[in-house]
């Protein structure tokens, strides 16, 4: 009988020839099984977790008692609010389970320990929960005393025997013999979805389409493979990484998203959290520490073709790219030729901040303000209350030596009597008053008082008798022109 390599080697769908069952495979069927047991699935993408779920209601419910959900489709939330509310009974599986609002997440933790702890299925419903690493875990938080009254299960990458056993299945539906497939399972790290795509390329590499008359023995030449796959997966992936590298509102110098992106693919795992690749990377640090609150929640809710891609929690710092396709393609991505083509510059100085805002307490409102709104043009601010926790422990004079004299690009200072009076303030002078020749300084003047290193001629914002808590002045007259002061810097 002959098969075609897109059905023996799937990468969509559920794999019907070269499905391997995991170890814990018979543990997650009983607990699905048992009426009373809510279930957990966890596990990084491409672990093929929701594919065990689909084989095993496949198996022990072949008549349709399971209803499938995802977060990630918008036509499945109203059931799934429905669920969490209460209003609807039955057995359903809840994927991407990590997507879902926190308050969502919240309900349906509450509703499983109910159901857990006194289960009557014309009141409670059966639930199979999916998410990526850590869901279990992000239950048991929302709801302490949830984790022995339900089933959680990983599902791992594929080892070295599930691996081959994967491969195997398919060589013998193909008629084919795939050679050095321990290369082959050191390029995909055991992803499940990455070895099905990895050895269907290898075979349209040698112009296999079916299953072969006899036996036929196909080369795995590792490059020519990834390159195959790469070129296959940049119609799709190319737009998403780029639009995600440039930001909100692109400037030739603005690369923090790039910079971190980069550093993300080059991690052994689809998952990262920021607060330590922030503390890892000392170089990228202030990119990150820049752009981790709200910054690259800004960017997902503008785009909608990045927010399809990636996942933030901005509650836990963690951004995971949840397709194991397109974390592939980040991983043999050629970045320099990707920076070429955002169109940021070669030539320009690393800053960890566009602007540093120097200030007396008496105006914190209108740094606070600023601050705000030149993050919303998506322009990186050192606003010393938004970086206290990043500073904790250290002392703001060395930092403010750092920052003020050399980690910013600009620094806006308010000048006013009280700036001139004011000891931190005085600090801040003398720290950024050597860049004033640079052309670095940006006063922005609430008053005549003069300040020595300060030319009366250098050209300023004249904020004079103005409302520094009407936003639509501050915008037109501050944020506008710092704005487009670091486009064209």
């Amino acid at each position: 009988m002959k098969y075609r390599v897109e059905e023996v080697f799937r990468t969509e769908g559920v794999p019907e020839f070269t499905f391997v069952k995991p170890p814990n495979y018979n543990e997650i069927l009983v607990d699905i099984r048992n009426e009373g047991k809510p279930t957990i699935i966890e596990g990084q993408s491409g672990t093929g977790k929701t594919t065990v779920a689909k084989k095993i209601i496949e198996h022990a419910f072949p008549h349709g008692e399971f209803q499938y959900l995802s977060a990630r489709t918008a036509s499945d939330m109203s059931k799934i609010i429905s669920i969490s509310d209460g209003k609807l009974q039955g057995r359903w599986i809840i994927d991407d389970f990590h997507r879902l609002e926190s308050t969502i997440q919240e309900r349906i933790a509450n509703l499983i320990k109910v159901a857990a702890e006194d289960f009557n299925p014309a009141v409670h419903p059966k639930l199979v929960i999916i998410g990526i690493n850590k869901v279990g875990s992000g239950l048991i938080y929302l709801v302490h005393d949830i984790a022995k009254r339900c089933g959680i299960h990983r599902i791992r990458p594929a080892d070295q025997e599930i691996a081959h056993k994967m491969i195997q299945q398919g060589e013998e539906k193909l008629n084919v013999v795939l050679s050095d497939k321990n290369a082959i399972i050191k390029e995909t790290k055991g992803d499940y979805w990455l070895i099905q795509l990895t050895c269907q390329a290898i075979c349209l590499t040698h112009d296999v389409l079916e299953t072969q008359a006899s036996q036929t023995k196909l080369e795995y030449r590792q490059e020519d493979v990834r390159t195959r796959i790469v070129s296959r997966l940049e119609n799709t992936y190319k737009e998403p990484v780029k639009e995600f590298c440039r930001g909100k509102r692109f400037r030739p110098t603005n690369d923090p998203y790039f910079r971190l992106l980069r550093l993300v693919a080059a991690q052994a795992n689809s998952i990262a959290d920021l607060n330590e690749l922030a503390n890892a990377y000392p170089d990228v640090r202030g990119s990150i520490n820049n752009i981790k609150e709200r910054r690259i929640n800004i960017v997902l809710e503008s785009k909608p073709i990045c927010d399809r891609y990636f996942y933030y929690n901005s509650d836990t710092k963690t951004l995971a790219i949840e397709d194991p396709a397109f974390f592939y393609y980040l991983e043999n991505l050629n970045w320099e030729e990707l920076r070429k083509d955002c169109g940021f510059r070669d030539d320009v100085q690393s800053f960890d901040w566009d602007f540093a805002i120097s200030f007396a307490g008496e105006n914190r409102e209108l740094a606070k303000l600023l601050a705000d709104l030149l993050g919303i043009l998506d322009c990186t601010v050192f606003y010393d209350q938004y970086y206290e926790a990043n500073y904790l422990g250290t002392a703001w004079s060395q930092q403010f030596k750092e920052i003020f004299g050399t980690k910013a690009r600009y620094v806006i200072c308010l000048l006013d009597v009280h700036h001139a009076k004011k000891i931190w303030p005085t600090f801040e002078r003398d720290c950024f008053i050597p860049r004033v020749e640079e052309g670095a300084v940006i006063p922005v003047y609430l008053d005549s008082t003069p300040f020595v290193g300060i030319p009366k001629d250098i050209v300023g914002i004249d904020f004079r008798n103005c409302d520094p808590n009407n936003t639509d002045l501050v915008t037109d007259r501050i944020v506008y022109k710092l704005e487009e002061k670091l486009r064209t810097a």
